[in-house]
């Protein structure tokens, strides 16, 4: 008979479910007495069962379904007292695990420094795109077709342009590419930093790495002057490496700035006395910089007979090399805990 088969089944399966977590009670609980369940069913074939058999099968249903309740039960039973025990066994007095705690990279450090140098004497942050066309990279900053200053940094081109350069597209070689967009979409005065990583296709070594990090800076208005450029760097230099710091300023070459200049600041180390370290010059370079020339504020919309301004900018790497005494760039990028380890409680 077909009811006595499916109580034979039924009973097989109460046996053999296993009912070891909240989630699978519930399951068995829906499988075997819920609504729609397997004893709701054989109620629903006992109707077809003769009237002579309907107590005897009546009887096997009954037990099936108090089987299942009893296991049901003992489950939900042995789940609460686990819980119990668990909780019991918890020492509340006992002391935490240490949990030991990452450290903030050292470049992120000195670039968070550096900004907020800056942002106390009202410079703002501005970013822009890592992949660069050839007229915020190259042409808006002076750097024509055939400029020869072009040479002066390696680039690692996405789009050659079939030499069209108004079709190449780079990894932006500085961040000077996010001034000339600052300048495009803003009106002087402008006071902005563009801190961001950079790329230069050159071999990597202790001195020298093909992706480094720049904060490069921005002032534009009226009359503004070399004086200007040279008090807001001396003022950097106090606060980035101590009172007691100084800067000399040496002619150099820019294609975007007219007059340009590399700026040194005394040895942090010998305070200027001089040592191996500034190769007992008493100085060690950190920058460069220059009044913006006048062909990069027309190229960028802003008229050069009303506006003047300074631009400079500095290797992240750089600064923090002569602010923790790192030797080696490849540092920077290795990710060795020892070294990361070294910085940990710095701000």
């Amino acid at each position: 008979m077909e009811l006595k088969e499916k109580i034979k089944e039924l009973n097989l399966a109460i046996d053999s479910a296993i009912v070891a977590s909240k989630g699978e009670q519930e399951s068995f609980r829906i499988q075997f007495l819920g609504s729609k369940g397997a004893v709701k069913n054989l109620y629903e074939l006992l109707k077809s069962v003769p009237n002579e058999s309907k107590k005897e099968f009546g009887q096997l249903i009954n037990d099936i379904r108090s089987k299942a309740e009893a296991k049901l039960t003992e489950a939900e039973s042995l789940f609460e007292n686990s819980t119990e025990t668990k909780r019991s066994e918890i020492d509340l007095s006992r002391p935490e695990e240490d949990t030991e705690l990452g450290a903030r990279h050292p470049l992120s450090l000195v670039r968070r420094e550096i900004i907020e140098i800056f942002n106390r004497i009202g410079y703002t942050v501005s970013e822009g795109p890592e992949i660069e066309d050839d007229w915020h990279n190259f042409s808006a900053l002076n750097f024509p077709p055939d400029h020869p200053a072009r040479d002066m940094q390696d680039t690692f081109f996405i789009t050659k342009g079939d030499g069209d350069p108004k079709k190449e597209m780079a990894l932006r070689t500085h961040t000077s590419s996010v001034q000339v967009r600052v300048m495009e979409n803003s009106k002087p005065p402008i006071r902005t930093i563009s801190p961001g990583r950079v790329y230069r296709n050159e071999a990597i070594s202790a001195r020298a790495h093909c992706f480094f990090h720049q904060v490069e800076g921005l002032y534009i208005d009226k009359d503004v002057s070399f004086a200007d450029l040279k008090q807001t760097l001396l003022y950097f230099a106090k606060e980035m490496f101590g009172e007691k710091a100084n800067i000399r300023m040496r002619p150099s070459y820019f294609p975007f700035t007219e007059p340009s200049a590399e700026v040194d600041v005394s040895c942090t180390l010998c305070h200027g006395k001089g040592c191996n370290v500034c190769k007992y010059t008493g100085w060690l370079e950190i920058l460069g910089c220059g009044m913006v020339d006048p062909n990069v504020l027309d190229a960028c919309g802003i008229d050069s007979n009303v506006y003047s301004g300074f631009a400079f900018g500095m290797g992240i790497e750089r600064i923090a090399q002569l602010k923790y005494r790192v030797t080696d760039l490849r540092l920077y990028s290795e990710n060795d805990i020892r070294f990361l380890k070294q910085f940990k409680g710095a701000y």
